[in-house]
């Protein structure tokens, strides 16, 4: 993989993790995840004033996104309820790269090679080994296990039509900011209905630099990782996206006071190992 696309992408995972930790400070889940989406929806609005409508054959790829990213927003939202974030992000990153590759190998014939395997192979044994809690499996509940699942199935899902949509696009951009506008504008209806209308008015006048600053996060990592799609395999594009656990595991330990696991450790190294195969793929 080419450095500054490499880089790139490692900017993107941290950018990725710093957004997911506001969803887990002070605020409750599904209000924060419907805060955040429905400022990145206002954050994206003058990017698509300016960059107009992507390519007509990208726009069946762009609609359904919009769905997943919904049932992906949903379903992140409800395994954070329960779960911390040192937990949760794993288990909902861990098992998407080796799905994406698997994917991208059989449906879009991308050939992967020994060194790039090698790298999402470790990436996602230790992404889910940081997921360990005092050398045992995740202490969390099945129903946060479950939502997590469920959202790694999202993030293959998301990853791959992005993928391709963004390749048809011919402006990676505009693509982007059509997927953030729609997904925040039925984000934030969501937010108003969950909350019954009462609390997202006030919620967002107390916590608008929480929202915009994850709006911003999320939508500078979701916005590289595309375009990087476009020049680089969609399957180490999203396995080296993983990479962003380290920096989650970093922020649930410095931020929100979560334990430091000797299992933790040995996962960020499997992790490392994997970003340094994706390098040489």
């Amino acid at each position: 993989m080419d450095s500054f696309v490499f880089i790139a992408v490692l900017a993107a995972a941290a950018c990725h993790a710093g957004w997911n930790t506001l969803l887990k400070f002070r605020l409750e889940p599904v209000v924060a995840t419907a805060l955040v989406a429905g400022a990145s929806g206002a954050v994206a609005l003058p990017a698509v004033l300016v960059t107009g409508m992507p390519a007509p054959a990208s726009l069946p790829y762009l609609l359904g996104s919009v769905a997943i990213h919904v049932i992906y927003f949903l379903t992140l939202a409800e395994a954070y309820r329960s779960g911390d974030l040192g937990q949760v992000y794993p288990i909902a990153r861990g098992t998407a790269p080796l799905m994406t590759a698997i994917l991208a190998s059989v449906w879009m014939h991308e050939a992967l090679g020994v060194y790039g395997w090698g790298g999402v192979t470790a990436l996602a044994i230790g992404i889910l080994l940081l997921a360990v809690k005092g050398g045992r499996a995740p202490a969390v509940d099945a129903r946060s296990i479950g939502f997590a699942l469920l959202t790694s199935l999202t993030i293959t899902a998301y990853t791959i039509v992005d993928g391709l949509g963004a390749r048809l696009s011919g402006a990676p951009i505009a693509y982007t900011a059509w997927l953030f506008l729609l997904s925040g504008a039925i984000m934030a209806v969501h937010g108003i209905m969950y909350t019954g209308g009462r609390r997202m008015w006030p919620e967002l006048q107390a916590n608008w630099p929480l929202a915009v600053s994850g709006a911003a996060l999320s939508i500078a990592a979701y916005a590289i990782a595309i375009w990087a799609m476009t020049v680089a395999p969609i399957a180490l594009v999203a396995a080296l996206r993983e990479t962003g656990v380290l920096f989650a595991a970093l922020f649930s330990m410095l931020i929100l006071r979560e334990p430091v696991m000797p299992a933790r450790i040995i996962a960020a190294l499997l992790v490392l190992a994997g970003a340094v195969l994706l390098r040489l793929a």
